[in-house]
């Protein structure tokens, strides 16, 4: 009896792994053994990367709240201590947005907290 081998699944595999590696420079493009070294890496990358971008947009929030918070004497701890003790119910983000886009709004919250 002659071997199975599946070639039709095998090929589909193979073709779903090279249409990932896309573009990529030289022989990790188009060849089999490589494009699927590639691909696992990138996609090992992918998914750590969006863990770190949640870390990184943080990061960039605290430092615009506190270069807006320093505009007003206060430093980023002092402000955000006020603001917990106060009980106001604004994130991060919403803060740094106010700070970049709305400056008056994040000066009334400044003076609230004062």
């Amino acid at each position: 009896m002659p071997r199975s081998v599946n070639a039709v699944a095998s090929r589909a595999r193979r073709k779903k792994v090279l249409k990932l590696a896309k573009g990529n420079f030289g022989s990790r493009g188009n060849v089999w053994t490589v494009a699927k070294n590639t691909v696992e890496k990138g996609l090992t990358y992918a998914y750590r990367d969006r863990k770190n971008k949640k870390r990184t947009f943080r990061s960039l929030w605290i430092q615009r709240i506190n270069a807006a918070a320093r505009l007003h004497g206060m430093t980023y701890s002092q402000f955000m201590g006020k603001v917990n003790a106060k009980g106001i119910k604004l994130n991060r983000k919403v803060m740094a947005d106010l700070a970049m886009n709305n400056p008056k709004a994040f000066e009334k919250i400044v003076n609230t907290v004062k």
